[in-house]
């Protein structure tokens, strides 16, 4: 492993980056011949996030990201409140090291989708319960395109993790950025649409969140349509803590 590669081995890790297999491939490589077993399945983070419109409850998102041999696997349930008994919504994104889509693939009782890379580029399949065979819509878009698509703030957790990996260094006790936003292209399946987003660091603020004051990185969101807020914990491996949707009136808290 190349001294530049081992440094940014170190970054992904500290910023808890489900892309961390970056770094491992290039030591498994060389360890292969002492080492032939496989690397165990690692929890990266799990739990679930409690989503609040005009501070009632509505849904509630469970989710899970591991690796497993060289590939980050993030999946992702939506139950709503109200309805128990409906199956909901699921989502499963798999990406390798290097931030490559592997598949995205998303179901409800009404249909499915599934995403993946074609000739460097990105094909949906969409299918639905009366289509004899799945719709095709092709995206003119690299395969390292990140998949932020609707209800699901799992994705919203892994491109924080991106830009602070790609974008951002430690100083001390200060967490330092680039200056200005930074720009992703994005795919959002269930849309069957892609679109161009900033994130930019806003600073360390105090909140309050079910009575206890907490430090978090807050990171902004924006879209040509949408400004979103996102605080992250740096004492916890920068795992999403909150999210506010000031237009909508709704806020995520991770439970």
């Amino acid at each position: 492993m190349t001294l530049i590669a081992h440094a940014r081995c170190i970054a992904y890790i500290r910023w808890g980056m489900v892309a961390v297999m970056t770094c491992s491939a290039g030591t498994y490589a060389s360890d292969k011949k002492d080492n032939p077993k496989p690397a165990a399945v690692k929890m990266v983070d799990s739990g679930s996030f409690g989503v609040f419109v005009r501070g009632q409850r509505v849904v509630t998102e469970s989710f899970s990201v591991q690796q497993d041999n060289g590939v980050s696997i993030v999946k992702s349930h939506l139950q709503e409140t109200a309805n128990s008994v409906a199956a909901g919504q699921r989502s499963e994104l798999q990406m390798t090291g290097s931030g490559e889509l592997v598949r995205y693939e998303w179901n409800d009782a009404a249909g499915s989708l599934v995403v993946t890379p074609k000739n460097e580029f990105l094909l949906e399949k969409i299918t639905t319960g009366s289509a004899s065979k799945p719709a095709e819509q092709p995206f003119l878009m690299p395969n390292t395109s990140a998949i932020l698509d609707n209800n699901f703030f799992i994705h919203r957790e892994v491109l924080a993790w991106r830009y602070l990996a790609t974008n951002c260094h430690t100083d001390g006790s200060n967490l330092k950025c680039q200056q200005g936003a930074v720009e992703f292209g994005v795919l959002v399946p269930q849309d069957r649409t892609s679109m161009r987003i900033r994130v930019e660091l806003a600073g360390k603020e105090k909140i309050t969140i079910r009575g206890t004051e907490r430090e978090l990185w807050r990171l902004n969101l924006k879209g040509e349509a949408f400004a979103w807020s996102l605080w992250v914990d740096e004492k916890d491996q920068f795992k999403l803590i909150r999210v506010q949707i000031a237009d909508d009136n709704t806020e995520v808290l991770r439970d």
